[in-house]
């Protein structure tokens, strides 16, 4: 939203009856000394995208949709939760810009939605989906998302789709990735042996707005800056918080077993599962990206990890403090 701000851009955004305003405006002092003169611009509609009628108000005198809203886990309990926001949610919101004649709509997804390709092949936008994989929840039903927007697409709406890799930001929350750079700023000994694609918030965030304000449609693009091994990354953060490099690589037994405790422990004393199997395997699994097509499309340059690791690692401390 800051970015849209920035260019002048009416901008209506909807919110869940208990969700923490307060948090985007944390998120906008990072940005800007003139957060109130910013924040205050935008219209902040109660609405939640399962709830038909009051999304439908939020629709009236739209002209373009960014459709970022999701529920995230990869508890397998929680897959009738993660449909019905991903797959039927992501399903209201085609069929209202369908009925509203929305020129254009965003619809931020995952890479997680993509196949995986034989060793030391890049994973790109044509990488097919496989049904038959150790899918996660959370993948199946973003796939289900992406399968409503291509049926948008075949009744008439523009739309395109961003896959993003791991978003390094900064979340007030202290979730998404969060935790990762807390795991840097642990100086934790040990790394777990798999590899993905990062990138920029604000990437994800400019790449958005130019595919939109383009004569670009129906297409994917996966965003992701640079590949990197869960050790190359670690390594690069500790430093950034005075703390050692991690030297010993994390068994995958280990975290097997524990994922599994975590289940009994969930089933016998209902605790909150924190340590769910498709977590664990992506943290084993080397995904690698190939980032071609965004940049071919655009000409869009991504920013150096290094700059940006040092940007969201000040912000955290910021926020800290």
């Amino acid at each position: 939203m800051y970015f849209l701000l920035k260019e002048n851009a009416n901008v209506r955004a909807i919110h869940r009856k208990n969700s923490n305003i307060k948090a985007v405006k944390k998120v906008f002092a990072l940005y800007t000394a003139e957060v109130d003169s910013l924040f205050n611009k935008i219209e902040w509609v109660e609405a939640n995208i399962t709830d038909i009628p009051a999304l439908t108000l939020a629709f009236e005198n739209i002209i373009k949709v960014y459709h970022c809203a999701a529920f995230i886990s990869f508890d397998p309990s929680k897959y009738k939760v993660l449909k019905k926001a991903n797959v039927e949610g992501t399903a209201n919101i085609v069929n209202l810009c369908l009925a509203s004649n929305i020129e254009k709509l965003c619809y931020v997804s995952s890479v997680a939605t993509l196949g995986s390709n034989l060793k030391d092949q890049l994973i790109s936008e044509e990488t097919p989906w496989n049904p038959d994989a150790k899918n996660s929840v959370y993948a199946i039903t973003k796939y289900g998302a992406e399968m409503e927007i291509w049926r948008g697409t075949q009744e008439g709406l523009d739309a395109v789709i961003v896959n993003p890799g791991l978003i390094l930001g900064t979340s007030p929350d202290g979730g998404g990735s969060s935790i990762i750079i807390s795991l840097g700023a642990s100086g934790i000994p040990f790394y777990p042996s798999g590899a993905m694609g990062i990138v920029d918030v604000q990437d994800v965030v400019k790449t958005m707005i130019l595919l939109m304000n383009s004569e670009v449609k129906n297409e994917q693009f996966i965003l992701v800056g640079e590949n990197l091994t869960y050790k190359d990354l670690l390594t690069r953060l500790a430093p950034m918080f005075d703390k050692k490099p991690p030297t010993k690589k994390l068994p995958n037994n280990i975290m097997f077993f524990l994922s599994g405790m975590d289940w009994v422990s969930n089933k016998l004393f209902n605790t909150k599962r924190r340590i769910v199997k498709a977590t664990v395997r992506s943290m084993f699994t080397i995904s690698l990206y190939d980032m071609f097509k965004i940049k071919n499309t655009l000409g869009f340059q991504f920013t150096p990890t290094e700059e940006t690791l040092k940007r969201v690692v000040a912000e955290k401390k910021k926020t800290s403090n």
